[in-house]
């Protein structure tokens, strides 16, 4: 019988209601006014500064709990259980209209999406595969084709609910469409590992 093995897949971690209610309303109610830089692709779309841990107690308990999280999904990539760090933190604010164009995160190795507020259905983060890859240069696309994980060029990720967590490797793009709904607040992040060892040519981060 003919067997199908995905080759090399890449990890997604999702992890429902992971920070509490009391903790998202107090990052919502102290962060969603800090946000003023705008983006410059979209004029709803603002940003705060980079954040770090210890710029505030809402931080370090939200770091608290995303920090087991990255040792888990780190063994995905890297084989091993290693001490991880949060390099920065910001918190995006996507008003009725606003965009996030295609991107991915440099100068970190897992990237993460803390969902702070309800997201409207059509502005669910989207992953696609990043251009200019190694696929085909032809395409089959058309109504009657069938989408699979296999020939898709980009996945929607689930309906988020406030406080649940996702975790990416941060070469991954992602966008997210235009929001018709109400304010949408999300905390993202970067990480990066304490060493990287390869046959004894070991790398370590500082930070």
């Amino acid at each position: 019988m003919p067997e199908i093995i995905g080759l090399f897949p890449t990890p997604f971690m999702r992890v429902p209601g992971a920070l509490d209610r009391d903790l998202v309303g107090g990052l919502v109610e102290h962060f969603s006014t800090l946000a003023r830089q705008e983006n410059n692709s979209s004029a709803h779309l603002s940003h705060t500064a980079m954040l770090r841990p210890s710029d505030s107690p809402l931080l370090v308990k939200a770091a608290a709990l995303v920090t087991p999280l990255l040792a888990e999904f780190g063994a995905l990539l890297f084989g091993e259980r290693l001490g991880w760090s949060l390099k920065e933190m910001w918190v995006n604010v996507l008003d009725t209209g606003g965009r996030q164009a295609m991107h991915n995160h440099a100068n970190s190795f897992i990237s993460g999406v803390v969902y702070l507020t309800p997201t409207h259905p059509d502005a669910r983060t989207v992953f696609m595969k990043s251009p200019g890859g190694t696929d085909f240069a032809f395409k089959n696309d058309h109504a009657g084709v069938i989408t699979s994980p296999y020939n898709a060029d980009k996945w929607i990720s689930p309906a988020p609910e406030p406080g649940d967590v996702v975790l990416f490797p941060s070469y991954l793009m992602h966008a997210v469409p235009p929001n018709p709904g109400e304010r949408r607040i999300t905390l993202a992040f970067n990480a990066i590992p304490t060493h990287l060892d390869s046959w004894g040519y070991r790398i370590t981060f500082s930070g």
